[in-house]
């Protein structure tokens, strides 16, 4: 009996010693990194060119953007064929904010928010070891809310919208 004791001390002396997780908590955004540069906020530039009139070059602006900025959005509008001149009409969201906040928008609402989000999260914290052990039970406790993408892709196609991002499956049938 007394070597069990003692083999469960040791072993429970020896988990204590586990020295966190291996893994970054990817769970937490604002998680400061402290290991290299911010691999996002590095985007290359554009090349320079230089105009065959230079007085046709904009005067330079302290603070304003440049010819060779990156244009990431204005970019992507005209690989895709669009006009990148619309983007800078209204923002790049402005017709989606337009949109959304058409029934009037709550200024409190992050607030809100959070203070649901936090007072579910303290219903729904786990069992009592899973608290000892600060074991994570976001996914578990979201479960609930969960969309199923088979379920709601088999939905979609009931109601005859095309899915193309997931075409239909070849049937054989020519």
């Amino acid at each position: 009996m007394v070597r069990a004791v003692l083999a469960f001390g040791l072993m429970v002396a020896l988990t204590a010693c586990g020295g966190g997780d291996a893994e970054p908590n990817l769970l937490n955004i604002k998680q400061p990194r402290t290991d290299g540069p911010d691999e996002f906020s590095v985007l290359p530039s554009k090349p320079i060119e230089i105009p065959q009139d230079l007085a046709a070059l904009p005067p330079p602006t302290p603070g304003g953007t440049n010819r060779t900025d990156p244009t990431p959005e204005a970019d992507v509008a005209v690989a895709l064929g669009g006009n990148p001149a619309v983007l800078s009409r209204r923002g790049t969201d402005g017709a989606l904010r337009a949109h959304t906040g058409r029934f009037g928008v709550d200024p409190q609402i992050r607030e809100e928010l959070a203070a649901a989000d936090l007072e579910f999260r303290r219903q729904n914290d786990g069992r009592l070891l899973e608290r000892i052990f600060n074991v994570n039970v976001y996914f578990q406790a979201y479960e609930p809310f969960e969309l199923d993408q088979y379920r709601e892709l088999e939905r979609l196609r009931r109601a005859g919208i095309r899915t193309s991002g997931v075409p239909p499956e070849d049937t054989g049938e020519e």
